[in-house]
């Protein structure tokens, strides 16, 4: 297989600046050369291209303006994880992290009765964006935790609340989900722009945004401040761990599957290289969040030390007590997980190795993109870790 060479990776930049996709796309095919599974696909392939798993089919619904709906919103252009000929089918506006392309129009998720899944609208100075809020039966007014995530390049919050489950999860023990979108406007492929530096900061460009829809909500409904998560999957992954870096004030914990540390990268050339091989510069800003992470070995997008970098990135004390342990799913997957606690017993970070995973949620339903159902159920680990602990 031939290395994408550094002048080829700058021509390849240039040329998708300024919308020349497919010479992009046709230089860095020639550079990669082709592959027919997961097991022989380059790292720094685009986001998703696992083929070697059991990858499933979004479920759609409908965009729109500003308005309150049970029915999911409707996306014409969703990805596909098809068997492809070659790992870099499609080029994107992100450095390897844009999906699939393809559509499979499936049945909107019923929302329970009593249940409300509605869209909404939140802007501020760098723009707007609008996001899906699920608003489970059991809520009445009452104090409730809320969790923010944010989907991977491709997906919608149907598709991401449909593979991930976390609707169910919300209506079995009541909490709130804010589900922010991604706008083409502002990634083509509706990946969350981790990359840039302006997007990295507490004030400023998408973490202004995400922090704005995550008040807003808070001022709409009466929300637990202090049981407030943020979790994502991939450049959402990559997005929570910005979030929990710029706004430790607002966020008590945050999840990462298969994403990055924040800071692994300031443009695009640096980004190919920290999803390939982790981040090289010296990650030296610390949330102090609490953290939970889950990552594939098999991982071929987003290289698994990206979440040794990430919990690295948490870890604000040294005095921590460390296990691991070695378990296997229902689904037959093994894992390894790392429990970090603090001298009062409370666990501060979790990091799941999940072994033989790809770039796909773990555990995730086959109504939505990019799961594997095989796997540890991470929406039900990362629920409990947010929320088991008391209030306060």
């Amino acid at each position: 297989m031939n290395t994408l060479k550094k002048p080829e990776m700058m021509e390849a930049t240039r040329l998708t600046r300024e919308g020349r996709l497919k010479e992009a796309m046709d230089l860095l095919l020639g550079s990669f050369g082709s592959s027919k599974s997961e097991t022989t696909a380059p790292p720094n392939a685009p986001e998703y291209a696992t083929t070697a798993l059991r990858l499933h089919l979004p479920r759609t619904g409908s965009d729109g303006a500003r308005k309150s709906t049970a029915q999911p919103a409707n996306h014409a252009n969703f990805p596909a994880i098809l068997r492809l000929p070659h790992p870099m089918r499609q080029l994107g506006s992100a450095p390897g992290l844009e999906g699939l392309p393809g559509l499979v129009m499936r049945a909107p998720n019923p929302v329970p009765d009593g249940a409300r899944f509605e869209v909404q609208t939140y802007a501020n100075a760098a723009g707007s964006r609008t996001y899906k809020l699920f608003v489970p039966s059991g809520y009445v007014g009452q104090a409730v935790p809320l969790l923010v995530m944010l989907h991977g390049c491709k997906q919608s919050p149907d598709d991401f609340a449909a593979g991930t489950r976390m609707n169910e999860l919300a209506e079995e023990q009541t909490f709130l989900v804010a589900y922010p979108e991604q706008s083409t406007s502002a990634n083509a492929s509706k990946c969350w722009n981790w990359f840039k530096a302006l997007d990295q900061e507490r004030g400023q460009g998408e973490p202004s945004l995400i922090a704005g829809i995550t008040r807003q909500i808070m001022n709409d409904f009466k929300v637990e401040s202090a049981r407030v998560s943020v979790a994502g999957l991939s450049a959402g992954g990559a997005a929570a761990a910005i979030m929990g870096t710029a706004y430790p004030d607002l966020f008590d914990a945050v999840g990462v599957h298969s994403g990055l540390a924040c800071g692994s990268a300031t443009d695009t050339p640096s980004a190919f290289a920290a999803m390939r091989v982790g981040a090289r510069s010296d990650l030296t800003r610390r949330s102090g969040v609490r953290t939970i992470v889950f990552h594939g070995d098999r991982d071929l997008t987003v290289n698994s030390v990206n979440g040794d970098q990430v919990i690295a990135q948490s870890k604000s004390r040294a005095d921590l007590q460390v296990s691991v342990c070695q378990g296997q799913s229902p689904g037959g997957a093994r894992y390894s997980r790392t429990v970090h606690t603090n001298g009062n017993g409370d666990e501060v970070m979790e990091h799941w190795v999940v072994h033989g995973l790809g770039h796909a949620w773990s555990g995730g339903s086959p109504a939505g993109s990019y799961t594997d159902a095989r796997e540890p159920d991470a929406s039900r680990e990362m629920v409990r870790f947010f929320f088991s602990r008391p209030a306060g």
